[in-house]
């Protein structure tokens, strides 16, 4: 039998009677077409953005295991009250995961896919938890000789994100930034290309160990949102970079609306002279995350010229075209080991990605707990 006609894949099910679903299956593997060629995955991270469609809105606190060792399934119940936000997926298997990586190992008849035979390549594209993927060659990066899989697993997610904000900053005429939820993996990424970038950030945490997390990394600007203080020492970090544009991974509650309102504190300390309007500068937060999935708060204390919307990396990456998003994705693979180098606090298979044990810590999102699947590790 070919290699890879056949492989584990990892899917998702709500089911209308409100019980998620989360088994392994035994998949058939498509032939590659001209322009796509078969990648023996090896490595892929579970994601928070990877979470809303592995979990949905499940409360994995009712989590249940049954099945066997090899093929095991969990079930947990999905709140009656979100239900309705599930609509568009009930009983339909999900396939899960963003991005990996790993090696080619069969090719379609293109110059360029067959030049990728053999080799380690990172991807995009969905349905990454399985052991054999499909995938177009341009949703392939080859990766640099000497780079396992699991480096370049992380390839795609938190780098070219990181970077998004940098660019969207200097595309909408800002000159430093502010990033919430910041001592996460993508956090730390983000301070290394603005010390490398020489971009001023603000760095938002939650607590001390937060932020010494980020000291170690030579972070500047860090501010502790459960200081007594926060407020007086954002406004300070705002008045010291000048930075007016936020990218926010909490999403609700009040966090949104005090950084809009620290950006006009720290932009009237120069003001020339009162308005009612308040300043003129454009203050903005964009939120690209939810780990707070309350309602926005915003108090309106930071006069008329601001804004609140959201953040993704695929639409911005359309956005900004092809040979753009290509030099990001070069610098990205230049920098793999470096800037972009992701940790990872457990490796485990398909199976035990299913352990309600690794669920349960994966599953809080917390910081420092980023987890990856080896798709072909015994166990």
């Amino acid at each position: 039998m070919t290699e890879g006609a056949s492989g584990l894949q990892l899917r998702s099910l709500i089911r209308k009677s409100g019980e998620l679903e989360i088994s392994l299956v035994n998949v058939p593997t498509p032939e590659p077409a001209e322009d796509a060629v078969v990648v023996r995955v090896e490595a892929t991270p579970i994601n928070p953005s990877d979470l809303g469609l592995l979990v949905g809105a499940a409360d994995m606190s009712t989590v249940k295991a049954s099945g066997t060792k090899e093929a095991p399934v969990i079930t947990a119940a999905v709140p009656d009250a979100a239900m309705k936000a599930m609509a568009g997926r009930l009983d339909q298997s999900m396939s899960v995961g963003n991005e990996g990586a790993g090696v080619v190992i069969r090719t379609g008849a293109s110059e360029a896919a067959k030049a990728l035979m053999g080799k380690t390549v990172s991807m995009i594209g969905g349905a990454m938890y399985a052991q054999y993927r499909c995938v177009k060659v341009s949703d392939c990066m080859p990766l640099p000789e000497g780079t396992t899989a699991a480096e370049g697993a992380s390839w795609f997610v938190n780098p070219l994100t990181a970077l998004g904000m940098t660019e969207t900053m200097k595309r909408e005429g800002h000159k430093a930034l502010v990033h919430t939820a910041a001592a996460s993996n993508l956090g730390q990424m983000l301070n290394k290309i603005c010390l490398k970038d020489r971009i001023p950030l603000v760095n938002i945490v939650r607590s001390a160990a937060q932020a010494d997390i980020l000291r170690k990394i030579g972070a500047k600007h860090i501010v502790d949102s459960s200081s007594p203080g926060f407020m007086d020492e954002l406004t300070e970090a705002l008045t010291e970079t000048g930075a007016t544009i936020a990218f926010d991974a909490i999403g609700g509650g009040r966090l949104a609306g005090q950084i809009l309102t620290c950006m006009e504190a720290a932009i009237n300390r120069s003001a020339a002279a009162y308005s009612r309007y308040g300043s003129s500068v454009h203050k903005q937060v964009y939120i690209y995350g939810s780990l707070d999935t309350r309602p926005v708060e915003l108090n309106r204390a930071f006069g008329m010229a601001w804004g609140v919307g959201g953040w993704l990396l695929t639409p911005f990456l359309i956005k900004i075209g092809r040979a753009e998003g290509q030099r990001l994705r070069e610098r990205v693979a230049a920098e793999l080991k470096t800037t972009f180098a992701s940790h990872y606090t457990k490796v485990v298979s398909l199976p035990e990605a299913l352990d309600p044990a690794n669920v349960a810590v994966y599953g809080k999102r917390a910081t420092g707990e980023k987890f990856l699947i080896n798709p072909h590790k015994a166990g």
